[in-house]
């Protein structure tokens, strides 16, 4: 397992438009496990619903995980992601 930490920079955290570009981010790597925590609570990054409810705000720091067959490289490709849009 892979697992990197970031902090919220996006102005209004995690809603519904960056959970949403999140989850099309994470469908791109199939047969990858990933995993958002924050604090005592960890969801599966394709569950939209989940990731919005986790409350992630400006400044939160999250933990990212990554589980699967490739998972330096995907690791890598969705901590780019979140510094580029969140």
């Amino acid at each position: 397992m892979k697992s990197f930490n970031y902090t919220i920079t996006d102005p209004v955290g995690i809603h519904a438009r960056p959970a949403g570009l999140l989850v099309k981010e994470i469908k791109k790597f199939a047969g990858h496990t990933v995993t958002v925590t924050k604090a005592d609570k960890s969801v599966n990054a394709l569950k939209l619903m989940a990731l919005m409810q986790m409350g992630i705000k400006k400044g939160d720091t999250v933990t990212v995980s990554v589980e699967g067959p490739e998972e330096e490289s995907v690791c890598a490709a969705i901590e780019a992601f979140f510094k580029g849009n969140l």
